[in-house]
């Protein structure tokens, strides 16, 4: 590959890493407001079952995001946007944390109250949305390489869709679960929000399939890549 090509690949995957750490940080700043995605009223365990967070919306996207570096530029590649992302978040939290400990003027359009109504849980639901994330993330990579060399490089759609079902499964328990221990939501949503959730994300990453296939065939194409092969930056 020619020094031209490396140096395209590498803002590409630059590229790649912001989009995937500003889905991150959003979702953890918008989670409160909650909203229904499908018209049926249906209820399960007592709560609406299409029933989401808002912070739900952009979290997708980082799975495929790290589907497609993990196809293109490998495993290794994919750990260090997970890392990224997890430095980019706790240092969001502690800018949101330093805001709300500052008083607001008496002119300020947002007082205190409300700043503190909408970023105040933000530090917790960051930390759980954390330890949630770095473990799903961690599993999706590592079972999206597993298929990877199974397939021998085939069939992209069964380790895209296998590994992000398993993934988004751990990453909607356990987020919920690290919520509800604090207080932040009730017990009595926790099954309702984790079966809503966890279909909310399934449906996603089938439609997210076509535009990862996509994806890998564009950059195939471009740097005119190997079956199996990688793409490797400066």
């Amino acid at each position: 590959m020619t020094l031209k090509d490396k140096l395209l690949a590498q803002k590409i995957y630059l590229l790649l890493g912001a989009l995937f750490i500003t889905s991150l940080v959003v979702s953890n700043l918008i989670f409160q407001k909650f909203f229904y995605w499908y018209p049926f009223n249906i209820e399960i365990f007592g709560s609406k079952l299409f029933e989401v967070s808002v912070g739900i919306l952009p979290y997708p996207v980082t799975f495929l995001i790290t589907d497609l570096i993990s196809e293109i530029y490998g495993k290794k590649r994919a750990n260090q946007v997970v890392i990224g992302g997890i430095f980019a978040s706790f240092f969001s939290l502690l800018i949101v944390y330093t805001a709300n400990a500052v008083s607001a003027t008496s002119w300020s359009p947002v007082n205190d109250s409300l700043f503190t109504t909408v970023f105040g849980n933000t530090m917790i639901a960051v930390f759980a949305s954390m330890m949630a994330y770095l473990l799903a993330q961690l599993v999706d990579i590592q079972i999206y390489h597993f298929w990877k060399r199974i397939t021998k490089g085939k069939h992209l759609w069964l380790r895209n869709n296998f590994s992000t079902f398993l993934s988004q499964f751990v990453d909607t328990f356990s987020v919920l679960f690290l919520l509800c221990s604090f207080g932040e939501i009730g017990w009595d949503k926790f099954a309702g929000l984790l079966i809503s959730g966890f279909i909310f994300k399934v449906l996603i990453a089938i439609l997210d399939t076509p535009f990862l296939y996509l994806g890998v065939y564009l950059f195939k194409k471009r740097f005119k890549l190997k079956q199996n092969e990688e793409l490797q930056l400066l």
